[in-house]
């Protein structure tokens, strides 16, 4: 889909004016380190913010390793998380009885009411495994998570302000970080219960605290390290890791669900 879109783009500035590149997806990045012989250099360290902090910014995209499932994804590749996010550990997630039959359940459905698939939000976690660009901005204070599926967005807050106590529920919850050498640990609260970690359905209630350790490894490299503990789903917390790449010379794309959605109406199981 993201060629398709790109080539699309590319066709629209042509006939604007050929001397436009699209939506700036050839502008090179700037600031790329390089190494002796001129070359990107991605393993390079990673940069400092004003702050002396490790920065963050950047585009980025999820490691990818597998097909799509069944049912299609926005992008020719996604990571094995996106489809289960618990593939990783043994035995898989620590599953409550009821949120293991509502897993076999929506995946006996072939996925069909998956937040995602009826263009609603798709909350913190499948942010992150979507294969769908997403944009860091980090400034002193706070950090913000720009996604191109359907202009999302989430603010992680780092000037010292505590999390809230009773919150509303929101999508994405609410994020406070603080800085552990050169890892950012953020805690979550206060989301939506309904919420769906990956295509198999893995639920999330509203009972769910989330910590995440954010790492930059290189120039090119971030890691996440997510821990999810809610005893309303699962019988006991677990950890993931996941990788994230840096995308050099590129951008958004808008990629609104609705916008000629045609689907949804297909969305039939078993």
């Amino acid at each position: 889909m993201r060629s398709a879109l790109v080539l699309a783009a590319a066709g629209t500035a042509f006939l604007a004016a050929s001397s436009l590149t699209a939506q700036w997806l050839n502008y090179p990045t700037p600031g790329v380190p390089k190494t002796s012989d001129g070359k990107v250099n991605l393993n390079a360290p990673a940069p400092k913010s004003t702050d002396g902090k490790l920065d963050f910014s950047g585009l980025w995209e999820h490691e990818k390793n597998m097909p799509c499932p069944p049912g299609g994804c926005a992008d020719g590749e996604v990571g094995h998380e996106f489809v289960d996010i618990g593939w990783s550990l043994k035995g898989g997630l620590p599953y409550q009885p009821w949120a293991r039959d509502l897993v076999q359940e929506r995946r006996s459905q072939s996925g069909k009411d998956d937040p995602g698939s009826h263009c609603l939000p798709v909350g913190l976690v499948k942010m992150h495994t979507s294969p769908f660009l997403k944009k860091v901005v980090q400034v002193p204070g706070l950090i913000v998570i720009l996604n191109e599926s359907n202009a999302m967005y989430r603010q992680i807050f780092t000037d010292g302000r505590p999390l809230p106590d009773d919150p509303l529920p929101s999508w994405t919850g609410y994020s406070t970080g603080k800085w552990d050498g050169d890892t950012l640990v953020v805690q979550t609260n206060g989301i939506r219960n309904g919420t769906w970690l990956d295509r198999n359905g893995s639920p999330l209630t509203d009972e769910a605290k989330i910590t995440e350790r954010f790492r930059r490894p290189t120039y090119g490299h971030l890691e996440i390290e997510l821990t999810v503990n809610d005893p309303k789903a699962y019988t006991a917390p677990w950890t993931i890791k996941m990788n994230q790449f840096l995308v050099l010379n590129s951008d958004l794309l808008d990629a609104i669900c609705l916008e000629n959605e045609k689907d949804i109406s297909h969305y039939v199981g078993k």
